[in-house]
């Protein structure tokens, strides 16, 4: 048997390949999930912005200045 190469590798190691890859995984997200702190509650559905209404438009010149095109 030749399964030092993955393409002449029988099913048996395919499916010890698959089976460490889903256990490091797993391992990788519950070290994830243990080292997590407990986060204040930044909730912002209960905070509402204050409303912004529209002014009128306003153009902003000036007319000292020299357009050159």
């Amino acid at each position: 048997m030749y399964n030092f190469d993955l393409t002449t590798a029988d099913r048996r190691t395919h499916v010890k390949i698959v089976v460490v890859a889903l256990i490091a995984g797993i391992v990788v997200v519950v070290i994830g999930k243990a080292a997590r702190t407990d986060l204040p509650n930044l909730d912002t559905r209960m905070v509402r912005p204050p409303a912004l209404m529209a002014d009128k438009p306003v153009v902003w010149t000036r007319a000292d200045r020299v357009t050159i095109r």
